[in-house]
């Protein structure tokens, strides 16, 4: 079927789901419903049948106001009214649909009183007794929904980008020794550095495909094989995800990249553009008809429908085809534009290895800084420094200093930000070190008004540089802080704080979506390890593909910068500091 007929269905059942969580009539609810079933196995394409002026105004449940919406839909992508729906409410509300014991209603009860917006935050506050508070659930209720969505959940098990990371290159080991193995990549949602990873896509260029596939069966991680071919296996590893292994010709290995990459709503929209071409676009190349004319490398599948290559983390569907149209893709900033860290813990706290230590391991990375950031003391933090240790460490980072001529180490602190935004250091204290990153480590459950308050107020402080992992997310643990990031982001821009990435594979927090309002809104961001240990700098290259998915160039991240000019911003009043300096050049 044409790929536009498929898009409108989305956007119409979209439309359906809000309207029926706002409660809207039900018949109203039932015409757009019904309307996304008539599109989608229609022969002609709407996009085609708009375009010459045509509409399917008379089919059946289609009247003329149905039928203006989805030629507006199909021509542009979007209609007034999806736009004005997806305005009054969260864009992910629509998941709390999927939600076992959650019909429209509820979901928008509990959106209402608990700003509860996906169904991990559900399952959380199931698990705290909150749910049965909300009028019309009750304590048998909340557990009916906390025994299904868990059971829902943990059947859908994700891995973060540490560990899918080390059964990767294992596969990638195991599958370039088999016989004839030529290329071996990992696509899929690794390749396009997505926070976690369900599966591992693997393809693999060879003569003998059977040997290759042959090959992996006898691996000795493989703990169950779920599917196999000449060409193609399935086999779910030991303690680990599954993986799906293609083997493909020379001549479609830009092309099956192209499609096990994904995203599918990418490939969906790359399908579009080529249909607009009269080509036909698959995982075994580009063809015009019968003849294949591109799909040997990934260049040619994106020449082929006009466009330059879009770097896999932009696949999404996120507005990067046209991007690429106009030619205003980013220079997406890189692992080795970094010049140094400036979130580094050490024993002094609760680190595990020296001051010394950690600043050679970030000399040996070529770093021309860091930051030392020991959490300050409190009540859950036994290794907190006061504001006598802090004096202690400061003292001894500038005799460190004195042994340096091309490298510095700055004395700093992760400060603790008090649930109504004061931080628990003195100005005094604060004044006397170079860099303060503030944090919440606590009363995550505050609401979406008192927690944006509490940051607000945080970034306001004169002394603060950085705020720490700002969410207090982590994945599959503690869902996100209820916030307005906007609200936030903003602050940080006005007064020339910087909003933290957190590299943390079980963190990256901030999410690609925060980081893409932070390029939009003119904030800064600063990608740090949170390192515990000199093997923890490994983490950034997690932290640089979630600035890459949040589309940010190298001049959009602080700490891209040299330490002249980082200096320079540091001793800058605020208002100053907002302003970005420029990055280094290449």
């Amino acid at each position: 079927m044409p790929v536009p007929n498929l898009l409108v269905a989305a956007a119409l059942d979209e439309i359906a789901d809000r309207l029926e969580i706002q409660g809207a009539n039900p018949f109203r609810v039932r015409a757009y419903r019904n309307a996304a079933r008539a599109v989608e196995p229609l022969a002609d394409d709407v996009k085609q049948l708009a375009e010459r002026g045509a509409t399917l105004e008379g089919r059946p449940g289609i009247g003329a106001d149905l039928a203006g919406k989805i030629a507006e839909i199909a021509t542009t992508g979007s209609c007034a009214l999806l736009r004005e729906l997806r305005r009054q409410m969260p864009a992910s509300i629509t998941e709390l649909l999927k939600v076992p014991g959650l019909g429209p209603k509820r979901a928008k009860a509990l959106w209402q009183a608990l700003d509860l917006r996906s169904p991990a935050q559900v399952l959380r506050a199931a698990r705290e007794g909150r749910i049965r508070a909300v009028r019309g659930f009750g304590e048998p209720t909340e557990r009916r929904i906390e025994n299904a969505l868990a059971a829902r959940l943990a059947g859908e098990r994700r891995f973060t980008l540490d560990v899918a990371s080390e059964f990767a290159e294992a596969m990638v080991r195991v599958l370039s020794a088999a016989p004839g193995a030529e290329r071996v990549v990992v696509a899929g949602s690794f390749r396009r550095m997505r926070e976690s990873v369900g599966d591992l896509d693997i393809l693999v260029t060879a003569a003998n495909g059977p040997a290759v596939v042959e090959h992996l069966l006898r691996t000795a991680d493989v703990d169950e094989t779920l599917a196999h071919g000449p060409t193609r296996a399935s086999v779910r590893l030991r303690g680990g995800p599954q993986v799906d292994l293609r083997v493909v010709p020379r001549a479609s290995f830009g092309a099956a990249l192209v499609y096990f990459t994904g995203s599918k709503a990418h490939n969906i929209a790359l399908r579009r553009l080529a249909q607009a071409r009269g080509l036909k676009i698959n995982e075994y190349g580009v063809f015009r008809g019968e003849r294949r004319i591109a799909g040997a490398t990934e260049a040619s599948v994106y020449r082929a429908v006009g466009l330059p290559v879009i770097p896999p983390e932009l696949r999404e569907d996120r507005g990067e085809l046209q991007a690429a149209r106009e030619h205003r893709l980013p220079a997406l900033v890189a692992l080795d534009d970094l010049r140094g860290d400036l979130h580094v813990h050490t024993d002094a706290g609760d680190g595990r290895e020296s001051l010394a230590a950690m600043a050679a391991a970030a000399r040996e990375r070529g770093f021309a800084y860091v930051a030392i950031a020991d959490p300050s003391r409190r009540p859950s933090m036994s290794h907190g420094l006061d504001a006598a240790g802090l004096a202690r460490q400061a003292a001894a980072i500038d005799d460190l200093n004195a042994t340096f001529d091309d490298f510095r180490v700055l004395r700093g602190v992760e400060c603790e930000i008090l649930d109504d935004g004061r931080l628990d250091l003195s100005d005094d204290v604060l004044a006397g070190l170079d860099l303060v990153v503030a944090a919440v480590h606590g009363r995550f459950d505050l609401d979406r008004a008192r927690q944006t308050e509490r940051l607000l107020r945080a970034l306001g402080h004169p002394a603060v540089r950085v705020l720490a992992h700002p969410t207090g997310r982590v994945l599959g643990e503690r869902v996100p802080c209820a916030l307005d990031m906007l609200q936030v982001v903003r602050k940080a821009r006005d007064c020339g704080t910087w909003l933290e990435l957190d590299a943390h594979p079980s963190r990256l927090d901030l999410d690609d979506t925060a980081c893409r309002m932070c390029r939009d809104e003119g904030a800064l961001v600063a990608v740090d390890a949170d390192a515990h240990g000199a093997r923890d700098f490994d983490r950034l290259r997690f932290g640089i593909g979630q600035a890459r998915r949040g589309w940010l160039r190298r001049e959009d991240v602080v700490n891209t910068r040299t330490l002249a000019q980082l200096e320079r911003l540091l001793a800058a009043p605020a208002p100053r500091r907002a302003r970005r300096a420029p990055a280094r050049t290449a």
